[in-house]
C-alpha cells in the first residue's frame, strides 16, 4: 500500500521563459498548523506549571490578597508595619514617580510577598499533615480526635480543583526506615518458613550485619534520602527492570483483558478503532492534566509521577542497560497485522480522527493483500528474546536507512495495536478458552507483540480486546486505570451501528495507513530467528490457569468482618500449603504513592499467624470458632503489614537498596547476599477496581474487568493475580512453569476453590 505525499515545500524549474516557482501550499499549512499547535502545548503546559506551583492556593487569591492589602491601607491602617513605605522611598524608580502610582505599586509588590509566603506556608502545611499516616489504622474502626482534627486541617488546605500534578510539590518523601525495625520485621517474617538450625544461622547473620556494616549502609542512604525525592525509584527501575538482560517477555511484562461477561458489540476494526479513540482522548486529559488525580477517601492523594510515561514510549535495549524514551508527543499508532507493520495517523489537519475514520484506516489495512517483507513477520521477536542481541542487532541493522525510519515510526508511536487473526472469548463450558485467552495476552506467538512499547493493545477477530504492557515505566494500577477509563468511554459515549461498525461519518479526505519498509540482510534474519526460538522456548514453558470464581465475593468477606484481601491471602497459603506441603516466602505487592514517586513495596504475606490458621484448617482437634478466631487474628496482621508497607514502613526495598549501596562502595555482605538471593515461590498482586469510579457497576454487572496476570517469577513457583470485581466475583490469574514437576496451575486452581469452599463452611456451620 503505497500514499503519496509532497516531499518539499516549494520546487523550482529553470525553462527558456524564465525560473517557473511552484510553492506547496499545504505543506506550509500543515507546518504552520504544527507548528501552532505546539506552542498551543507549550502554553498549556506552562498554565498547568503555574497553576500547580501555586497549589493548593489559585490565582484568584492574589487578588483577594491584593484587595485586602489596598483596603487596610486606605482604611488607614498599614498591614505592613512600613515596609510599604520603604519600598516606595527606597526601590529604584518608585521614588521619583507619580507618587499615587508608586504607593499602589508598593502596595501591590507587599501583596505579592505575603501571597508568596502564605502560599508557601499553606502548601509546606499540607506536606506536613501527610506525613500523618494514623489515619490508615483507623479506616474501618473508631476514628480519634487527632485523626479527625487531622481530617479537617487537610480538607482545609487540600485546595480545590486539582490537577493532575497538583499535589507532587506536596507530598512527601519516602522515609528510609531503621535498621533495627526492618531487621525484627525481617526475621518475624522468615521464622515460620525455616527449621530451628537455619533460622538461628539466619537470625547471627542478620545481627552481625546490623552491628556491622549495615550502620554504614544506611548512613549512605540517609543521605541518598535527603538528596533524591525518592531513595528507592530510580535504583529500582535501574537494577530491577532496565539491567535485566533476559526475556522482559512473560519474565517481566503484563497484560489485561476485557470486561468478558459483555459480548463484544463492534466487529475487530471497529473496536479496535473505538478503544484507540478512547485511549488517545485519555492521553488528552493526561496531557492537559484534566485526569482527577486518585484520593484515598477523597482526601489524601496518591503521586501521579508515573502516568507521564503511559503514551508514546518505548523501551530502548542496551548492552549493559536498557533505556527509557519518552515523546512528549505522537500522532501516530503502529499496527501489526498478518505480519506487516502500518503506521496509522490518529490526527489530521490539527485534529483528532473519529472511530469511524480511524475504522476506515484500518479496514484498508485488513483489506490489503500484501504480503510481509523477508523476516518483517517475526520482527517483534527481537523484543521478546534476550536483551544484548537485541541490543546489537538494532544498532547494527537499524542505524540507516529504510529500516531506521520504519523502527523509529514504531517506537515513536503512541502505541502500538496487534489485529490478531485469532478469536479468544471468556467461555463458561470451557474452561481451557480463557486460559488461552490469557496466554494470547501474556505472549501471544513470541512475534506479534512489540514487547518493547509501554502496551500493544490487541484486539482479536472477534473483537475481544486486551493488552500487554511493558513494566519498567510503571506498574499495573496506572495501566488498570487507563484501561477502565477507556472501556467507560467507549460504553458511555462512544457507539456502534446495527453491523457493528462506529458511529459517525466519514470526512472527506482521511489519510491512508502507510506501509513500514524493511529490508533485513541475511545476519540480522539469524538474530530474528534466534530471539524467536528463545521466545518459543519461554512460551512452551509457562503455564497459565485463568478462573472467574463467582460463589462468592467480597459481599461475603466484608460480613465475616474480614478484609478481602486478606481473606484472599489467606486462601492463598492454605491452597499453597495444601499444594506444596510447606509455608514459602510470599510476596504482595502494595503501592507507596502516598509518598513521592512512590512505587511498591513488598507485604510478606506467610506468617506465623497465617500458617497457624492453615495448619487448623487440616486439624481434626480445631474447631470452625477456633479456626475462625485463628485467621481473624492471622487477617489483622496482614492489614497491618500492608498499611506498615503503605506507610514506607516495608521492609524489601529497605534491603535492595542498602544491597545496592553494598556493591557501590564493594563490600560484600553474607546476609544481604542471602536475603536477596531467596526466591519468592507464591508472588500475588490485586489489581484495582474502579479506580476511576466512571461506571456504577451495580447497574452494569456485566461491564466488570476480568483484570490480568503475569508470569512465574520463581521457576518452582507460582504468580497470582487476582481481582475483585463486583460483590461477587473474583477473577484469578495462576502461572507457574511447564518444567517444574511439582507446579500446575490447573490443580492449584482446583485447591484455590475448595480452600474458599472450606473456609465458607467455617462460617456457614458457626452461624
Amino acid at each position: 500500500m503505497a500514499e503519496a505525499h509532497a516531499a518539499v515545500a516549494f520546487s523550482f524549474t529553470v525553462t527558456p521563459e524564465g525560473v517557473n516557482l511552484d510553492l506547496n501550499h499545504e505543506v506550509f499549512k500543515a507546518i504552520w498548523q504544527s507548528g501552532l499547535l505546539s506552542w498551543k502545548k507549550r502554553i498549556g503546559r506552562m498554565k498547568n506549571n503555574f497553576r500547580n506551583g501555586l497549589f493548593p492556593a489559585s490565582p484568584m487569591s492574589f487578588v483577594f490578597t491584593l484587595s485586602i492589602v489596598m483596603a487596610l491601607h486606605y482604611g488607614g491602617f498599614d498591614p505592613s508595619f512600613g515596609l510599604i513605605f520603604f519600598f516606595q522611598t527606597h526601590m529604584l524608580g518608585l521614588d521619583v514617580s507619580n507618587p499615587i502610582i508608586s504607593y499602589d505599586i508598593s502596595c501591590a509588590l507587599f501583596a505579592i510577598i505575603m501571597w508568596l509566603i502564605a502560599i508557601l506556608l499553606i502548601k509546606y502545611s499540607l506536606k506536613a499533615l501527610l506525613t500523618y499516616h494514623g489515619w490508615i489504622y483507623e479506616v474501618r474502626g473508631p476514628i480519634s480526635i487527632k485523626t479527625k482534627l487531622w481530617l479537617g486541617l487537610v480538607r482545609l488546605f487540600g485546595g480545590r480543583k486539582p490537577l493532575l500534578n497538583s499535589y507532587q510539590a506536596a507530598l512527601p518523601k519516602l522515609p528510609v526506615p531503621s535498621i533495627d525495625h526492618t531487621i525484627t520485621k525481617f526475621l518475624e517474617s522468615i521464622h515460620p518458613i525455616m527449621d530451628e538450625e537455619k533460622y538461628k544461622r539466619m537470625e547471627k547473620l542478620a545481627y552481625e550485619f546490623k552491628n556491622g556494616i549495615g550502620k554504614k549502609l544506611q548512613r549512605y542512604l540517609v543521605l541518598k534520602s535527603w538528596w533524591a525525592s525518592n531513595y528507592v525509584s530510580d535504583w529500582w527501575e535501574s537494577y530491577v527492570y532496565l539491567k535485566g538482560r533476559s526475556s522482559i517477555m512473560i519474565n517481566s511484562n503484563f497484560y489485561g483483558i476485557d470486561c468478558v461477561l459483555e459480548k463484544p458489540y463492534g466487529c475487530q476494526v471497529a473496536r479496535a478503532a473505538s478503544v484507540i479513540y478512547s485511549a488517545i482522548q485519555y492521553r488528552r486529559d493526561l496531557d492537559r492534566e484534566e485526569l482527577e488525580p486518585l484520593l484515598l477517601n477523597k482526601i489524601v492523594p496518591l503521586c501521579s509521577a508515573q502516568y507521564e510515561r503511559q503514551f508514546n514510549t518505548t523501551r530502548i535495549p542496551g548492552i549493559d542497560i536498557d533505556t527509557i524514551v519518552h515523546l512528549k508527543d505522537s500522532n501516530h499508532v503502529a499496527v501489526y497485522h498478518k505480519g506487516r507493520y502500518f503506521k496509522v495517523y490518529i490526527k489530521h489537519k490539527g485534529s483528532y480522527l473519529m472511530p469511524a475514520e480511524i475504522e476506515s484506516m484500518l479496514q484498508k489495512i485488513v483489506d490489503d493483500p500484501s504480503e510481509p517483507a523477508k523476516g518483517e513477520e517475526h520482527l517483534a521477536a527481537l523484543t521478546a528474546g534476550e536483551r544484548v542481541p537485541w541490543a546489537k542487532a538494532r544498532t547494527e541493522y537499524f542505524s540507516a536507512g529504510k529500516n531506521k525510519a520504519s523502527l523509529h515510526a514504531i517506537e515513536k508511536a503512541a502505541f502500538c495495536v496487534t489485529l490478531d487473526e485469532e478469536s479468544h472469548n471468556y467461555d463458561p463450558d470451557d474452561p481451557t478458552a480463557f486460559d488461552k485467552y490469557g496466554a494470547s495476552l501474556l505472549h501471544g506467538k513470541g512475534y506479534d507483540r512489540w514487547f518493547d512499547k509501554s502496551f500493544t493493545l490487541v484486539v482479536f477477530a472477534n473483537g475481544r480486546i486486551g493488552f500487554n504492557a511493558e513494566h519498567s515505566w510503571a506498574d499495573a494500577p496506572i495501566m488498570a486505570h487507563m484501561w477502565e477509563c477507556a472501556l467507560s468511554r467507549e460504553f458511555q459515549e462512544l457507539g456502534y451501528t446495527a453491523d457493528g461498525h462506529c458511529s459517525g461519518k466519514l470526512s472527506d479526505q482521511v489519510p491512508n495507513p502507510i506501509r513500514l519498509e524493511w529490508d533485513l540482510p541475511s545476519p540480522c534474519l539469524y538474530v530474528i530467528t534466534k530471539s524467536l526460538s528463545v521466545a518459543r522456548q519461554l512460551i512452551n514453558d509457562v503455564d497459565l490457569h485463568v478462573m472467574m470464581y463467582t460463589y462468592y465475593g467480597k459481599r461475603f468477606m466484608k460480613k465475616c468482618k474480614v478484609s478481602p484481601d486478606a481473606f484472599i491471602q489467606m486462601a492463598l497459603q492454605l491452597t499453597y500449603y495444601r499444594s506444596e506441603g510447606k509455608f514459602c516466602l510470599t510476596y504482595e505487592s502494595s503501592m507507596t504513592r502516598l509518598f513521592r514517586e512512590g512505587r511498591t513495596e513488598t507485604v510478606r504475606s506467610c506468617t506465623a499467624e497465617s500458617c497457624a490458621f492453615v495448619r487448623s484448617m487440616d486439624d481434626p482437634k480445631k474447631t470452625n470458632a477456633e479456626s475462625i478466631k485463628l485467621m481473624q487474628i492471622a487477617a489483622d496482621c496482614h492489614q497491618r503489614a500492608y498499611r506498615e508497607a503503605m506507610t514506607g514502613l516495608g521492609i524489601d526495598r529497605h534491603l535492595f537498596c542498602l544491597y545496592v549501596v553494598e556493591k557501590y562502595l564493594g563490600l560484600d555482605s553474607p546476609f544481604l547476599s542471602e536475603v536477596l538471593s531467596e526466591p519468592w515461590r507464591l508472588s500475588t498482586s490485586q489489581t484495582p477496581h474502579q479506580q476511576a469510579q466512571r461506571l456504577d457497576i451495580e447497574k452494569y454487572p456485566n461491564r466488570i474487568c476480568g483484570g490480568g496476570g503475569f508470569g512465574p517469577v520463581a521457576d518452582d513457583g507460582y504468580g497470582v493475580s487476582y481481582i475483585v470485581a463486583g460483590e461477587d466475583t473474583v477473577f484469578f490469574h495462576i502461572s507457574c512453569k511447564k518444567s517444574c514437576s511439582t507446579t500446575n496451575a490447573n490443580q492449584f486452581g482446583n485447591n484455590l476453590i475448595k480452600a474458599f469452599a472450606d473456609m465458607k463452611s467455617l462460617f456457614d456451620e458457626s452461624s
